[in-house]
């Protein structure tokens, strides 16, 4: 089970699905079960991918930036949040 809950912004690691080993950020909270996540690459932040909590690995660090425009309701872009990730998916 989770340790830590999962809130928008928060960055999570991909232990299941064609993305494993991936790392993504949390856009929307769905339910208790699913959340939409995007990595600024693959998932872009238009499409997010709709996934399984339990498939994924809340990490300790968060990127302030993107989590506090993404609790404010403000635009982030693609570019921003792929550079964002960019020292963690390598």
């Amino acid at each position: 089970m989770q340790t830590k809950q999962i809130e928008i912004g928060a960055i999570v690691y991909s232990i299941a699905g064609r993305d494993s080993g991936k790392f993504f950020a949390v856009l929307e909270v769905v339910n208790d079960s699913f959340v939409k996540i995007a990595d600024g690459e693959l998932r872009r932040i238009e499409k997010p991918k709709l996934k399984k909590i339990k498939h994924l690995k809340v990490q300790a660090e968060e990127i302030p930036k993107i989590s506090e425009k993404l609790k404010e309701g403000k635009k982030i872009f693609d570019a921003e949040l792929k550079s964002a990730l960019r020292f963690l998916n390598g």
